[in-house]
């Protein structure tokens, strides 16, 4: 009865090890969307499932994500420093994988519906840009294919877009131009691995 014990701990000690390595194993190339998806199968799926939802392609959410925290879970902005010695707070409460702000992340969790996402997890991540990118095309017309206006909504809120608050900040519209020469980076590199990524059975993780 005793040896049994020890067994099943042992087994649940090893899943546990299991799960967490595979969850805190680092990317092996942030510039190449086909070996995020082959570190991070689970990802591709998950990004896949949330353009099924929403509409849309996979590599603009992805060069999307890669700009607000090269795909860092707790990703927040940086702190700030009154004299450059004394903290003063971060600039806003934007955490996780999309630098998602609370009250936002709440609307869509209302839009969503009564499950809890998780900012630090990128499956809610992805399909949250995707939710984002969707609302700006119904509001102001972007095309989903559009890296660089889906930045700029995403930066300046759809109402700031709309009023063009965008237009005399060059700092973001020549982000907003980086991210779009990476989505189409993402997108001509997806290309040549879709199909593969495709052909793999979905596993545990």
């Amino acid at each position: 009865m005793f040896s049994i014990r020890i067994l099943r701990l042992l087994v649940v000690a090893s899943i546990c090890g299991l799960l967490i390595g595979c969850a805190s194993r680092p990317l092996s190339n942030k510039e190449d969307v086909c070996a995020i998806f082959n570190d991070k199968p689970h990802w591709y799926q998950a990004a896949k499932r949330s353009t099924e939802r929403w509409g849309g392609p996979i590599h603009v959410p992805m060069a999307i994500i890669y700009q607000e925290s090269t795909f860092t879970a707790d990703a927040k902005p940086k702190m700030q420093y009154f004299l450059g010695i004394i903290p003063t707070g971060r600039p806003s409460d934007a955490y996780g994988y999309a630098q998602a702000l609370k009250s936002t992340w709440r609307e869509y969790e209302i839009a969503v519906g009564s499950r809890s996402p998780d900012r630090d997890d990128f499956s809610d991540a992805v399909d949250f840009v995707l939710w984002y990118m969707n609302v700006t095309y119904q509001r102001n017309g972007v095309s989903k294919w559009d890296a660089y206006g889906h930045y700029l909504n995403y930066h300046e809120g759809q109402g700031g877009y709309s009023r063009g608050s965008h237009l005399s900040k060059q700092w973001l519209l020549n982000t907003a131009k980086r991210v779009d020469t990476r989505a189409k980076k993402f997108a001509t590199q997806l290309s040549q691995c879709r199909a593969e990524l495709d052909s793999k059975k979905r596993g545990w993780f």
